[in-house]
Protein backbone atom coordinates (compact mmCIF):
# COMPACT_ATOMS: atom_id res chain seq x y z
CA UNK A 1 0.00 0.00 0.00
CA UNK A 2 0.97 3.42 -0.73
CA UNK A 3 -0.30 6.51 0.76
CA UNK A 4 -0.13 10.17 -0.50
CA UNK A 5 -0.66 13.13 1.91
CA UNK A 6 -0.97 16.56 0.48
CA UNK A 7 -0.22 19.30 2.86
CA UNK A 8 0.21 23.73 2.23
CA UNK A 9 -3.35 24.36 1.07
CA UNK A 10 -5.75 27.27 2.59
CA UNK A 11 -7.04 30.60 1.90
CA UNK A 12 -4.72 33.13 0.00
CA UNK A 13 -5.07 36.52 -1.22
CA UNK A 14 -4.88 37.45 -5.30
CA UNK A 15 -0.88 38.05 -6.03
CA UNK A 16 -0.11 35.85 -3.13
CA UNK A 17 1.79 32.40 -2.99
CA UNK A 18 1.60 28.84 -1.23
CA UNK A 19 3.19 26.22 -1.79
CA UNK A 20 1.91 22.54 -1.73
CA UNK A 21 3.52 19.38 -0.38
CA UNK A 22 2.72 15.94 -1.14
CA UNK A 23 4.65 13.26 0.51
CA UNK A 24 4.82 9.58 -0.58
CA UNK A 25 5.18 6.71 2.08
CA UNK A 26 4.78 2.44 2.12
CA UNK A 27 6.23 0.21 0.55
CA UNK A 28 7.24 0.41 -3.85
CA UNK A 29 10.38 0.07 -5.83
CA UNK A 30 10.22 3.40 -6.99
CA UNK A 31 8.40 6.41 -7.70
CA UNK A 32 7.78 7.67 -11.28
CA UNK A 33 6.06 10.37 -12.92
CA UNK A 34 4.37 12.73 -9.58
CA UNK A 35 1.61 15.35 -10.86
CA UNK A 36 -0.41 17.70 -9.34
CA UNK A 37 -4.40 17.81 -10.85
CA UNK A 38 -7.23 20.55 -9.35
CA UNK A 39 -10.69 20.55 -9.92
CA UNK A 40 -12.66 23.46 -8.99
CA UNK A 41 -16.41 23.26 -8.06
CA UNK A 42 -18.65 22.67 -11.40
CA UNK A 43 -15.64 21.97 -13.42
CA UNK A 44 -13.67 19.22 -14.97
CA UNK A 45 -10.46 17.53 -12.79
CA UNK A 46 -7.44 19.49 -15.01
CA UNK A 47 -3.76 18.35 -15.12
CA UNK A 48 -1.88 21.17 -13.36
CA UNK A 49 2.22 20.31 -13.90
CA UNK A 50 4.16 16.93 -13.76
CA UNK A 51 7.29 15.71 -13.22
CA UNK A 52 9.22 12.53 -14.27
CA UNK A 53 11.45 10.82 -11.72
CA UNK A 54 14.40 12.52 -13.80
CA UNK A 55 12.80 16.02 -12.91
CA UNK A 56 11.58 16.94 -15.97
CA UNK A 57 8.42 18.96 -16.21
CA UNK A 58 5.56 20.31 -17.91
CA UNK A 59 2.44 22.62 -16.88
CA UNK A 60 -0.85 23.36 -17.69
CA UNK A 61 -0.51 26.80 -19.98
CA UNK A 62 -2.87 28.11 -17.24
CA UNK A 63 -0.08 28.35 -14.75
CA UNK A 64 3.39 28.48 -16.60
CA UNK A 65 5.31 31.14 -15.00
CA UNK A 66 3.27 30.97 -11.63
CA UNK A 67 3.89 27.96 -10.68
CA UNK A 68 6.94 25.60 -10.12
CA UNK A 69 6.96 21.84 -9.58
CA UNK A 70 9.27 19.87 -7.99
CA UNK A 71 10.61 16.80 -5.79
CA UNK A 72 12.74 15.42 -3.72
CA UNK A 73 13.50 11.68 -4.55
CA UNK A 74 14.97 11.47 -1.31
CA UNK A 75 12.11 12.18 0.29
CA UNK A 76 9.41 10.89 -1.78
CA UNK A 77 7.79 14.40 -2.12
CA UNK A 78 6.46 16.85 -4.52
CA UNK A 79 5.96 20.21 -4.38
CA UNK A 80 4.04 22.91 -5.89
CA UNK A 81 5.19 26.79 -5.32
CA UNK A 82 2.28 28.48 -6.85
CA UNK A 83 2.97 32.57 -6.90
CA UNK A 84 0.88 35.38 -8.24
CA UNK A 85 -1.97 33.77 -7.83
CA UNK A 86 -5.79 34.22 -9.12
CA UNK A 87 -9.05 33.74 -7.86
CA UNK A 88 -9.34 31.55 -10.70
CA UNK A 89 -6.99 28.95 -9.34
CA UNK A 90 -9.15 28.33 -6.75
CA UNK A 91 -9.73 24.49 -6.48
CA UNK A 92 -9.33 21.01 -4.81
CA UNK A 93 -5.32 19.72 -5.47
CA UNK A 94 -4.71 16.75 -5.47
CA UNK A 95 -1.29 15.03 -6.28
CA UNK A 96 -0.94 11.90 -8.12
CA UNK A 97 2.22 9.52 -8.53
CA UNK A 98 2.76 6.70 -10.77
CA UNK A 99 4.73 3.79 -8.28
CA UNK A 100 6.19 0.22 -9.05
CA UNK A 101 5.91 -2.28 -6.69
CA UNK A 102 7.88 -5.21 -6.47
CA UNK A 103 6.06 -8.67 -5.79
CA UNK A 104 7.36 -12.19 -6.04
CA UNK A 105 5.47 -12.47 -9.53
CA UNK A 106 7.24 -9.09 -11.04
CA UNK A 107 7.20 -5.90 -10.94
CA UNK A 108 3.76 -3.51 -11.49
CA UNK A 109 2.81 -0.31 -11.92
CA UNK A 110 -0.41 1.67 -9.77
CA UNK A 111 -1.50 5.01 -10.26
CA UNK A 112 -2.24 6.21 -6.40
CA UNK A 113 -3.61 9.95 -5.63
CA UNK A 114 -3.94 11.79 -2.52
CA UNK A 115 -7.32 13.13 -0.47
CA UNK A 116 -6.49 16.49 -1.95
CA UNK A 117 -6.03 20.12 -0.10
CA UNK A 118 -8.35 23.10 -0.94
CA UNK A 119 -6.63 25.97 -2.03
CA UNK A 120 -9.15 29.57 -2.42
CA UNK A 121 -8.04 32.74 -3.74
CA UNK A 122 -9.74 35.58 -2.54
CA UNK A 123 -10.00 38.93 -5.19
Amino acid sequence: QVQLVESGGGLVQAGGSLRLSCSASGTFSSINAMRWYRQAPGKQRELVATITSGGSTNYADSVKGRFTISRDNAKNIVYLQMNSLKPEDTAVYSCNAGVTVAAPWGKSDYSYWGQGTQVTVSS
